[in-house]
């Protein structure tokens, strides 16, 4: 290095100046309070990735002139998104025509027109810009009346020229809370979806089995809601592809969910009843019932040929343009381009990998349809529109059967209702890349930087969004995101909710050591996620867990979006648990999720176990250390319990003398969990019915059954099981008496 070669490359000032532009951090503080700066070609490969080419001086000027440019001779933003008061809009205009006249044009999502004239000279300029020897002012018009929520379009005239329009998103300053939480609490029973035994199922759960829960839940324990995992769609191929945290698309559902026999087409369909009743489906049904796991393939192969029975006998009524038809056909208008995409892919998928087994994911596709816009992949659709309708029918089914379900709960007496969880990824083989890549950043992963859980960082291996892309596109794609998640629920929890102001980004040929933080417009995408949740009336909780400033914590509880606390992690500087009233009011309080040990298996060392038998523990010293530290954290948990006298006066002093979780031991940190003064608490069922496995061992993926564990008990033996009753009644009881009760029971 050095000499004439690098005599053009920007220097580390200058990279930062263009990381600057570009809401790239070049420093970040580690969890142990560590400063780490990132290396020079870290920052130009991320900026790479942005679009603006830094392998050289004059090509980083360029790109940055070029991008101050974009920014300045439009005389409106890209997108505009106001949220709160006062309502303004930022214009932009050459210095010459500071003193033009203009009109203002908004057209509102419902259709109505506002004209605002106005004389541009009588304004102050509040910011300006010389750029390629022209000079540009930014004036700020305060609209005289505040604008009804939605999403509109605004135009300029200045002068005799008519600009092209933006869209302009109207958003309330807060997500929505019901009127009864402001001053009362609520819980709820987190489940995965596809984990619920029952007697009828078809080897996983269903929507049917989900009614059959929101009925014990809104029974026999008296809870408010039903969490959920994403049920997002994702390919079902063991095990590298049945984590709902890494979707196949983030917009549509999983059909492995549907309950076959409930489809109106079923009902009406003697052959299909005839073919689930043969001796050889029967057999087939009851082996998925009895299997430890979930088997996502067979499941799913097993309902997909059902699923294209039934809809074989609806084209009949496709053709026939009845009523159901029509149904259909209104859902697939207003779904429109996301939809047809999704199924596309799913169609193309299918018949590509039919064709040749060892095709898995699109990058293997032959050329011409790896592009969703390619003539070839237009011929596909219209040849094999049947298959391509068929995956829209799958998606209208889904829609009707979780509608039934919220509908379900709400008359059953759930406040809430059903939880939905939105996740950060999305999986960088799936329809979503094939059908959306020019949203996602290239050349990058996201991940998260080293932490006493992950000594060499976490790398995610998906790509991160573009955050510029989807300003320029008016925020589509992330709007209906959050629309589609929102549907049929009355929460929404945000998977990694730090998404919105930074995310760790991982160039492409360093590990997860080597990274740094892209910020991204949170205050619009804030406002957005307010706008969904206010007409949808979802409550948000963000799932805040890490390394969280407290300043965006500040942001996020200014916006109403409710902080995400678990047992494990709150502890006060000298590391003692926090007592119940220590946690914050605007929260939702748990023990654990679906990454970390259950309580049960907390008290056992089972997750330390599952550890080092997947492999992830090849030091025996490590090994010592973790269970040293689980000790202590014991310890620590039985100090706190009994200092507040939930435990009775008889209960050992010492962890070492409680070798399990004892029925005391239980009831007593459901009881702390449900004293705290949060908003809202969320017991997973694992934790209701003591189970010691968790759902999920990061970093493993054949090594460990990850996302395929099912309740210890079926969902009849909910309402037989005495020592399940014992558990319900316990529960039932400390809501009574912490005012958690849903008040409809």
């Amino acid at each position: 290095p050095g000499g004439t070669q690098n005599a053009g490359r920007p220097d580390r000032k200058e990279l930062e100046r263009a990381a600057r532009a570009c809401l790239v951090e070049t420093e970040y503080w580690d969890v142990w309070g560590r400063e780490h700066r990132a290396p020079a070609p870290v920052i130009a490969a991320i900026l790479a990735s942005l679009g603006v080419n830094a392998s050289t001086r004059d090509s980083l000027d360029r790109d940055l002139e070029e991008r101050k440019l974009r920014e300045w001779r439009s005389p409106l933003p890209a997108t505009l998104v106001l949220n709160g008061t006062p309502q303004e809009i930022p214009v932009s205009i050459p210095a010459e025509l500071a003193d033009s006249a203009a009109v203002l044009e908004i057209r509102m999502e419902d259709g109505g027109v506002s004209r605002l004239e106005l004389d541009l000279g009588g304004v102050a300029i509040a910011e300006e810009a010389s750029i390629d020897g022209r000079r540009y002012v930014r004036k700020r018009i305060r609209l005289p009346r505040e604008l009804e929520l939605g999403y509109h379009q605004l135009a300029i005239t200045i002068g005799e020229r008519a600009h092209p329009p933006v869209r302009l998103i109207v958003c309330p300053s807060r997500v929505y809370q019901p009127p009864w939480l402001d001053a009362g609490r609520a819980a709820g029973v987190a489940i995965t979806l596809y984990g619920l035994r029952s007697g009828r199922n078809w080897g996983c759960g269903d929507t049917t089995d989900l009614k059959a829960l929101i009925d014990w839940v809104g029974g026999p324990t008296g809870a408010s809601f039903v969490a959920l995992n994403p049920l997002h769609a994702i390919f079902n191929r063991q095990p590298f592809n049945t984590s709902p945290y890494l979707p196949n698309s983030v917009f549509y559902r999983n059909p492995i969910y549907l309950d076959v026999e409930q489809i109106e087409d079923f009902r009406s369909s003697p052959r299909a009843q005839s073919l689930v009743a043969s001796p050889a489906i029967q057999a087939e049904i009851q082996a998925l019932r009895a299997t430890e796991f979930v088997e996502y393939e067979r499941v799913q192969r097993l309902k997909t040929r059902f699923l294209k029975l039934l809809f074989r006998s609806f084209l009949a009524e496709w053709r026939e343009n009845s009523e159901r038809a029509r149904e259909l056909g209104r859902y697939i208008q207003r779904e429109g381009d996301l939809l047809h995409r999704f199924a596309v892919h799913s169609a193309l998928d299918e018949a590509l990998h039919r064709q040749c087994p060892e095709v898995w994911t699109w990058p293997q596709w032959p050329e011409q349809y790896q592009d969703p816009e390619s003539a070839a992949t237009a011929e596909f659709a219209q040849k094999h529109w049947r298959s391509v309708l068929f995956h829209k029918y799958l998606q209208w089914q889904l829609d009707l059967q979780l509608s039934s379900a919220q509908q379900h709960a709400r008359r059953r007496g759930l406040s809430i209702g059903l939880y939905h969880d939105l996740a950060l990824a999305t999986d960088r083989f799936g329809s979503d890349l094939w059908a959306h890549r020019e949203f996602f950043a290239n050349g990058c992963r996201v991940g998260a930087p080293p932490d006493s859980f992950s000594p060499k960082g976490q790398d995610w291996a998906f790509p991160p969004p573009d955050s510029e892309r989807h300003y320029q596109d008016g925020y589509r794609l992330f709007s209906e995101s959050i629309r589609k998640n929102c549907q049929h629920g009355g929460a929404l929890r945000i998977d990694h909710v730090m998404r919105f102001f930074r995310l760790y980004w991982i160039p492409d040929g360093v590990d997860a050591t080597e990274g740094t933080y892209v910020r991204d417009r949170f205050r619009d995408l804030l406002g957005i996620l307010a706008l969904e949740s206010v007409r949808q009336k979802v409550l948000v909780v963000g799932e805040d867990l890490g390394t969280v400033p407290d300043k965006v914590r500040e942001v996020l509880r200014g916006f109403g979006i409710l902080s995400y606390r678990l047992l494990y992690f709150e502890h006060d500087g000298d590391g003692r648990f926090r007592a119940p009233g220590e946690y914050p009011r605007d929260a939702l309080a748990s023990v654990t999720t679906h990454d970390l040990p259950t309580l049960a298996g907390f008290w056992l060392g089972r997750d330390i176990e599952a550890r080092r038998s997947a492999g992830l523990l090849p030091e025996h010293a490590t090994y010592r250390r973790m269970l040293e530290e689980r000790a202590r954290d014991k310890q620590k948990m039985l100090d706190v319990l009994i200092q507040l006298k939930l435990l009775p006066d008889w209960f050992p002093r010492s962890a070492e003398a409680v070798p399990e979780l004892t029925g005391e031991l239980h009831n007593a940190i459901v009881g702390f969990l449900s004293s705290t003064p949060s908003k809202l608490m969320v017991l997973n069922q694992e934790d209701l019915l003591k189970e010691t496995e968790q759902q999920n061992l990061p970093g493993t993926t054949f090594e460990y059954p990850n996302w395929r564990r099912k309740m210890r008990c079926t969902l009849e033996e909910l309402w037989t099981s005495g020592e399940v009753q014992a558990f319900a009644s316990m529960f039932r009881s400390w809501l009574a008496r912490t005012d958690r009760l849903n008040s409809a029971t």
